[in-house]
């Protein structure tokens, strides 16, 4: 490997990476409270105020400004029907509150009594041409998870109204009933990280401070996805290949990224003669992912296939690359206008295998690379590959690339400017829902503000690629034990039964033309000692 491996799970907190010895960002903020931390300055002796206790106050911290940011969305106003949502005027637009969750309870498989996901429907555009029965439009656990707060918000109404609790709209109860388990699912992932970040624990206030966890930690319900994906990684890390398996299978019932992580685990450990134990943990996934699923698709086959069946009939969305294209240039698309309900069947297959070939040149990279890569940079690159190629970008899924962003390149200064920019789309995004008819912009703001967004994850993945082919700029992988007495490289973090683990099998190519590379590397370390 790039230099001897250490056993990053002893280490003291004096081996820790102070962000102000390593960025530049960090070591200018830190002025304000007396500059970077000194080379013998004595650490871990606080018994409470730890690293993780600091990190996950910050992301408390974040998470309360997020609820806030929401809070306009959750008004009301007095009619003779009683108390109603205050959306007139299209204000979740105006003040940029607008979130999924409190519609979601209106609707007809949470609202009735009686209502099961999967089984309960309702007609939408009923008595015209493209009258369509429809159904519980997410995976099952997320399904689940909505209808069991719509049931807690409907217990919480009914005490309400003897008095027992403070009353309000039950839509606005549904809200923060999910929000209040959305922000203990970010606290999750935090935790998990700040374990898997190991020598550079600091690193993790990038994603606890995210300003896409203050944009979109309740846009939608992805923060389940993202504590289930990223404890998975955790699980894998401490060499537990079937319950990180079981953990992924669980996560990918909830929002289908974390089933990506699969194939980066199936190929570095093809490269390091690991293949068994991450067959496990895909073989594991598997059959947590069927326990979920296969109960309701035998109960209720119509409401579970309703997901897929959703998404292989949307267009594409305004916040993706074929839209923009298509309006730029005035294109007609793949597939050309179709009627209501038509599957753009061209369209699927283009960002199917544009994704497909993504990940094909990801693999080749894997086992080509002059050292293995680490599991959390081929993670970022799939599903980096996937939002880019594919036909949807919720602004809600770029919670996804956060953890995984702080693992596989944990550049200050880079990775805020991203997060600053992606979590910005969300005003023009807002003011283009508007519509220019009531002073919202134009489509083309919005779009370009896309198109720079993509840019910087395409940059993103660039650097990490660069970061593969040249190790000696990975900043995990060159950690020196800080007080410069025992240096030695890390080999990775994430990597489990990975890490220093010597390679079986590798590609010739890229491999060969990275030795030198690899070699000045172990020198420019060695010369340190």
């Amino acid at each position: 490997m790039l230099a001897a491996a250490v056993d990053s799970s002893s280490l003291s907190p004096a081996d820790r990476v102070p962000p102000t010895w390593t960025e530049s960002f960090p070591r200018k903020v830190s002025r304000l409270v007396g500059g970077p931390l000194g080379r013998h300055a004595q650490v871990g002796r606080q018994w409470f105020w730890t690293p993780l206790r600091v990190i996950l106050l910050l992301a408390v911290l974040t998470l309360a400004a997020a609820w806030l940011f929401k809070a306009p969305c959750q008004v009301t106003y007095d009619t003779s029907s009683g108390p109603q949502l205050d959306w007139r005027n299209s204000k979740q637009y105006v003040a940029m509150c607008y979130t999924d969750i409190i519609p979601r309870y209106g609707v007809g498989d949470l609202a009735p009594d009686n209502a099961f996901p999967y089984k309960t429907g309702w007609v939408e555009n009923e008595g015209t041409p493209n009258e369509q029965v429809r159904y519980m439009e997410y995976p099952v656990l997320t399904g689940l998870f909505q209808w069991i707060n719509a049931r807690t918000a409907d217990g919480w109404a009914t005490l309400a109204g003897f008095g027992w609790l403070p009353s309000g709209l039950t839509s606005v109860l549904y809200f923060n009933i999910t929000a209040l388990w959305l922000a203990a699912a970010w606290l999750v992932t935090i935790w998990a990280l700040v374990l898997l970040a190991r020598r550079r624990v600091w690193d993790v206030a990038l994603a606890a401070v995210s300003p896409l966890v203050f944009a979109h930690a309740f846009t939608n319900f992805d923060a389940l996805a993202a504590a289930l994906g990223t404890a998975g990684l955790l699980a894998w890390a401490r060499r537990r290949p079937v319950l990180a398996g079981v953990l992924i299978g669980i996560g990918g019932a909830t929002k289908l990224y974390p089933l990506f992580f699969l194939g980066p685990l199936l190929i570095l450990a093809w490269r390091a003669g690991k293949l068994p134990d991450a067959a496990r943990a895909v073989l594991a996934a598997a059959l947590a992912w069927l326990a979920v699923n296969v109960p309701i698709l035998l109960a209720y086959p119509d409401g579970w296939g309703e997901f897929f069946r959703l998404n292989s009939q949307r267009p594409a969305d305004p916040d993706s690359l074929y839209n923009v294209l298509m309006h730029f240039t005035g294109w007609g698309g793949f597939d050309g206008q179709l009627p209501a309900g038509a599957t753009p069947v061209v369209l699927n297959a283009v960002s199917l295998g544009l994704f497909l070939l993504a990940c094909l040149a990801i693999g080749w990279l894997a086992l080509a690379a002059p050292t293995r890569p680490r599991v959390a940079q081929l993670c970022f690159l799939v599903v980096a590959a996937f939002l880019l190629t594919n036909k949807v970008w919720s602004p809600q899924y770029s919670l996804w690339l956060v953890p995984l962003a702080v693992l596989a390149i944990p550049r200050w200064r880079l990775l805020l400017t991203w997060m600053v920019v992606d979590a910005a789309v969300w005003a023009p995004r807002m003011y283009y829902y508007l519509g220019t008819a009531n002073k919202g912009l134009p489509e083309g703001w919005f779009l370009g503000a896309v198109l720079i967004r993509d840019a910087m994850v395409v940059l993103l993945c660039v650097l990490i690629v660069r970061e593969v082919l040249d190790p000696a700029r990975d900043k995990v992988r060159t950690a020196l034990t800080v007080r410069g007495e025992h240096p030695g490289g890390v080999d990775d973090p994430c990597g489990g039964l990975l890490d220093g683990s010597r390679d079986r099998f590798v590609l010739p190519g890229v491999a060969r033309w990275g030795q030198r590379t690899l070699a000045a590397a172990r020198g420019a370390l060695a010369s340190k000692r």
